[in-house]
């Protein structure tokens, strides 16, 4: 074993596999996989093995769709086979909720060029003829779809790394990790120390030890999943016989189960609702190639509904149970990427679905070590997603969740349970005594809407407009009339001080900083020119000690931002940043008597002269010490008062006294973003992503080319310059029951040619509306038709090019 590398992955799975064939092929020769035991030993080696390319997200579903092309590449290279079987699979709906639910995923595959059909009982019977059509209204089909042998893959991927210049070291556990002072590493293992520039821990069932060895705890665990092999079944020859194939995989959602081919029987497996961990605290480094005891009781109801739907395995024998440990994360995705605060240490972990992602994540992982950035949009999976809230306990409380619910519908409008409430402000208690439905917001309890007294505050789930449609149409028309008071604790926070913060923010965002006493709005890009961040941006004071700002952005991405922001920190430490959290907490009143209910709680001049349309500065509200900003997403006049948790309590007693006189309402985040719809204005995460530029997002007024040096700046330019390829529209759509949520294809004259980011109905203007990107030279919307497909329909939609209310901007302006 040499003694030095580049880097140095650690697991021998498929995942860490990938990794190691992805950066040979990226160019880094000087690399080492160490493996405790032999190849495939935590959970590959047990796997079902199969693939697909659906998925959820469809940024997932593209890396997913790479995987499984990968597959004859790495054949090629290393002349071992991976066994593919690429059989196609049904994915069956037992019901109404869930067709619908297929339609909106085939929808999705259109922008993919994913090649799905909806198809009758009947149909899915022709193309499987073990299931009993009766339990079943109907089916997608996808051809690209299968299984493969998980040990040939893996020595697949190994080999072709090897042929690369990769070492391989097996039988050898990793005992620790130490960081040296220049931020290299040294990798202590059984057989000796290796001093590496960088280390991955694709750990697998070991990754949490893996990162506890560099005092990192991370959100993955370990559930016990069973499948069933059956003895060899007739009916399975005589589809073979006379087909002359295989039988293809399904899904049975409402039996949780998932069947395939096995040789002449059939594997079926089950996710199931009485699920268990497997070693939930620590895994011990003795287990190695084996099984855990079967537990049939426990997947008996599962079982039970597969025999009604596939009545064959009734009669088939059972030939074997495998029961193994799988890693999950809280939501079901990997954890890939750079960890905040510990330099050259990365993460490709909790990759459950490992032959359809596993490919995808050792390509975006290699691209991120070795030039710097994924090359795709990750954020689905970047393991700075989750915050320090994602303890031990939450981790085994939400992947017990995600697990039980593997194949249930997840709708638009529901909530998750599960280790709940996490994070509450001092208005929790006082918020639900008033009637809200609160959601998880990055794991703190924010209120989504108000129900009535005599109105039970919950939500009924549906892909249609449901229970709070003409509540949150009550909040938004008193906001747009009146005034409305909103929790905004659930913004991330930061502050930025010292004699280097205005270069420092300068560097960093497109826009110029402000004077003191003012704000202004920025995106951030990465080398790239792609959108990596968006904020508010205030500056509180200057003085010979240097500049202090207030910042303000998305809390699901604050973990990501400040591994952004201190990477770039000057290393002379002039500046200073800190994410205040649950620190700093606050309201924001909206609405044109906004002004009225702020000037009784102060004795300042807020009038527009004294502090007109985005001034920020500190006063006394309600006696209480806050900051306080003339902005609101509400795109309508309004504040955003921040205080310490302590004062958040009075501060809300206050503005609802000060505003009772005019018919102050509390209104939720449903509300506020169904108003900020009505501007036309974008959000982080869904139009604001990663594989989109600043005038592509229509966010170019924000950035200033005259400053020459910010990051991504050149690459602006040249978009500029060039004109983006795709542009953001806002579309009126003439939708029925049901509005977009996201992620639907855009028609133009009988062709796919966008999709949908976001979207919902615009309360106040009394239209449904939808973000998304399209082509620029159709985005006047001069010429052809459009239509939005939602639920399977396609509804006629219009480009929008000014916002619904208030085009002008007077409102907000005062």
């Amino acid at each position: 074993m040499k003694t030095h590398a580049q880097a140095v992955v650690i697991g021998g799975g498929v995942v860490g596999c990938s990794v190691l064939y992805h950066l040979t092929k990226a160019g880094w020769r000087d690399v080492m996989l160490i493996e405790r035991s032999e190849l495939t030993s935590g959970s590959t080696w047990h796997a079902a093995g199969g693939f697909h390319t659906l998925n959820g997200d469809p940024n997932v579903a593209k890396l997913q769709a790479y995987t499984i092309g990968l597959y004859k590449e790495i054949e090629a290279i290393s002349g071992q086979s991976c066994g593919l079987h690429l059989t196609g699979g049904l994915q069956l709906a037992g019901t109404p909720e869930r067709m619908e639910w297929l339609k909106m995923a085939k929808a999705r595959g259109r922008y993919l060029g994913m090649e799905l059909e909806i198809i009758s009982p009947k149909e899915a019977k022709d193309l499987l003829p073990l299931i009993d059509e009766r339990h079943f209204v109907g089916a997608l089909w996808d051809p690209i779809e299968g299984h493969l042998d998980p040990a040939g893959t893996t020595h697949a991927y190994a080999r072709s790394a090897r042929i690369g210049g990769a070492e391989i070291v097996l039988r050898n556990r990793v005992t620790d990790l130490v960081q040296n002072p220049d931020g290299t590493w040294q990798v202590v293992t059984e057989q000796g120390t290796v001093h590496a520039e960088h280390v991955v821990n694709c750990g697998g069932l070991w990754a949490r030890e893996v990162g506890r060895m560099v005092g990192l705890e991370l959100p993955v665990l370990a559930m016990e999943h069973m499948y069933v092999l059956t003895e060899d079944m007739p009916e399975v020859a005589e589809i073979n016989r006379t087909t002359g194939k295989e039988v293809v995989h399904a899904i049975d959602f409402e039996g949780e189960i998932y069947i395939r081919q096995e040789r002449g029987g059939m594997l079926m497996g089950t996710y199931e609702k009485a699920c268990r961990p497997w070693s939930p605290r620590e895994a011990p480094w003795s287990f190695g190639q084996e099984l855990l005891v079967p537990d049939l009781d426990r997947i008996a109801p599962s079982l039970e509904v597969g025999f009604a739907h596939f009545p064959a395995f009734e009669r088939a024998g059972i030939k074997q149970v495998i029961n193994g440990p799988f890693t999950f994360a809280p939501d079901g995705n990997p954890l890939v990427g750079p960890v905040r605060g510990l330099r050259n240490f990365w993460c490709a972990c909790a990759v459950m679905a490992g032959f359809s992602q596993g490919g995808g994540v050792g390509l975006a992982l290699s691209n991120w070590m070795v030039h710097g950035d994924p090359g795709f949009d990750v954020w689905a999976m970047d393991v700075a997603r989750f915050g320090s809230w994602a303890t031990l306990g939450y981790t085994n409380a939400k992947v017990r969740e995600n697990y039980s619910r593997r194949f249930s519908i997840r709708f638009p409008n529901e909530e998750l349970p599960a280790a709940r409430p996490m994070q509450t402000t001092p208005l929790y208690d006082r918020m639900r005594a008033q009637g809200a439905v609160m959601g998880d917001s990055w794991g703190l309890e924010t209120p989504l809407w108000f129900a009535p007294e005599g109105v039970e505050p919950r939500d009924i789930v549906s892909f249609r407009r449901s229970n709070d449609f003409p509540h949150v149409k009550a909040e938004c028309i008193a906001v747009r009339e009146r005034v409305g008071v909103t929790e905004i604790a659930n913004f991330a926070k930061y502050e930025i001080g010292g004699p280097g913060a205005e270069a420092f923010l300068s560097r960093l965002m497109t826009n110029r900083m402000p004077r003191a006493g003012r704000i202004v709005l920025t995106p951030m890009l990465n080398e790239n020119g792609k959108l990596i961040g968006d904020f508010t941006i205030a500056r509180l004071s200057s003085g010979r000690d240097g500049d202090r700002f207030m910042m303000f952005g998305s809390s699901q991405a604050q973990v990501h931002h400040m591994r952004w922001f201190e990477r770039h920190l000057p290393p002379d430490g002039s500046v200073t940043i800190e994410p205040l959290g649950m620190k700093l907490v606050g309201l924001s009143i909206a609405g044109p008597k906004a002004r009225h209910v702020l000037a009784r709680l102060t004795d300042e001049d807020v009038s527009d002269k004294a502090f007109p349309f985005m001034s920020f500065r500190a006063m006394d509200i309600a006696a209480v010490p806050a900051m306080i900003g003339r902005i609101s997403y509400t795109g309508d006049l309004g504040y955003e008062i921040w205080v310490a948790p302590e004062y958040q309590r009075r501060l809300y007693e206050k503005v609802m006294e000060a505003g009772a006189d005019v018919g102050i309402v509390n209104f939720g985040m449903r509300a506020l973003l169904s108003l900020r719809l009505e501007k036309n204005f974008p959000t982080w995460y869904r139009e604001l992503r990663p594989i989109y530029g600043p005038y592509e997002a229509d966010v170019g007024r924000f950035v200033d080319l005259s400053k020459p040096d910010f990051i991504g700046r050149d690459a602006a330019a040249r978009e500029f310059a060039d004109g983006p390829k795709l542009k953001r529209v806002t579309f009126r759509v003439d939708a029925a029951d049901a509005d977009v949520i996201g992620d639907e294809p855009v028609w133009h004259d009988g062709r796919v040619v966008g999709w949908v980011t976001s979207g919902g109905y615009g309360h106040y203007v009394d239209a449904s509306l939808a973000q998304g990107y399209v082509p620029a030279h159709l985005a006047d919307g001069a010429h052809g038709t459009f239509e939005i497909e939602i639920i399977g329909e396609r509804r006629p939609a219009r480009i929008q090019p000014t916002p619904l209310f208030d085009p002008d901007g007077l409102r907000m302006r005062g």
